[in-house]
């Protein structure tokens, strides 16, 4: 289990839980959003509920589904929520055959490799949008000559062809000093690495591949942090954790430098790296397993508190209230 993350959500989960109590949320009875939003066996007040809850997936949405999962548990205390970091594609392997009951995407899953996989499994599922995430390009706090980015310099840096040619700085952009360029990003089942290559390079999976990769974003942390000539990227919430040692960069799409915020991931100014985050449960887990359905009543009910524990970039008010009716109609709460 990722250290970091028991880090940042240790305080925020024992805070929310307070104020969830507070709230009346475990005292209100039956139909009330603070008790996971189910009034037919969702809450601890209706039943006691045990088991596993078993998810994989993306690294970017793991520390949002375990903050949802340890909430869960001061209600639910003899349930117990794991949550994988697979990677987004990784976890769609798992999930598609049958080995988790909910996938952590920080993509769509794939209508053309994913899909037809889950389908001859008979694996059904609903895709619920759960938080939006900006997209968040690092350099180290040392660096000290580049504050913005365009979209097409983000290409030149990554795309196929700049691989054993674009080594420098000042090959990206001339005004950049001649230092070596590090780059580090995630791995090839991440659905960050997907996001990234189809917005920035035009088309998913397109990339240079003489980088540092890796599926754990704390390895990214850690190696552009290290060096004031390095640069990398991943979700909004790891720069935040990470603010001290990092610096994020602002990204110019056309309209002028924009930094990474949630107002800004928020009201679409942030382009093209503001994007949604999912979970997919599956249809049969819901069904079978009524853990797992008064998991998503709770992560649907107290979403934007979650999402403010993990911090997040929570939903708005239309996404918000689409999350809660798709998961009200699978769950029948």
């Amino acid at each position: 289990m990722n250290r970091r993350v028991l880090r940042r959500a240790a305080v925020p989960v024992a805070a929310l839980s307070l104020v969830l109590t507070a709230c009346g949320g475990q005292d209100e009875g039956s139909g009330g959003t603070g008790d996971g939003g189910s009034s037919d066996g969702g809450s601890s007040d209706s039943e006691s509920l045990s088991g596993e809850i078993v998810t994989d997936g993306s690294s970017t949405v793991q520390p949002l589904t375990q903050v949802a999962g340890e909430l869960f548990k001061e209600e639910q205390p003899d349930v117990n929520v794991s949550v994988g970091t697979s990677g987004t594609g990784g976890g769609f392997e798992k999930f598609c055959i049958g080995d988790t009951d909910i996938s952590n995407a920080s993509r769509p899953i794939d209508e053309e490799d994913e899909v037809p996989v889950c389908k001859k499994n008979g694996i059904e599922f609903t895709e619920l949008q759960v938080a939006t995430d900006a997209l968040t390009v690092v350099v180290s706090s040392e660096n000290d000559f580049v504050e913005c980015l365009t979209t097409e310099e983000l290409a030149t840096m990554w795309a196929p062809e700049a691989e054993k040619k674009v080594t420098t700085w000042d090959q990206v952009n001339p005004d950049f000093p001649s230092e070596p360029l590090e780059l580090f990003g995630p791995g090839t089942d991440s659905g960050t690495f997907d996001y990234f290559t189809d917005e920035i390079n035009g088309e998913e999976g397109a990339s240079r591949a003489d980088y540092n990769a890796s599926e754990d974003d704390n390895t990214i942390v850690q190696g552009v942090s290290g060096s004031p000539n390095a640069i990398g990227y991943f979700g909004f919430s790891y720069f935040e954790e990470n603010s001290d040692s990092l610096k994020a960069l602002e990204i110019d799409s056309g309209d002028g430098c924009v930094a990474p915020s949630a107002e800004a991931a928020q009201d679409g100014s942030y382009t093209p790296l503001a994007r949604p985050l999912f979970v997919y449960p599956a249809t049969s887990a819901v069904e079978d397993k009524p853990q797992v359905a008064a998991f998503l009543d709770f992560y649907a009910a107290n979403n934007a508190e979650i999402a403010e524990a993990a911090k997040f970039i929570p939903l708005n008010e239309d996404q918000t209230t689409e999350l809660q009716d798709m998961t009200s109609e699978l769950t029948g709460s």
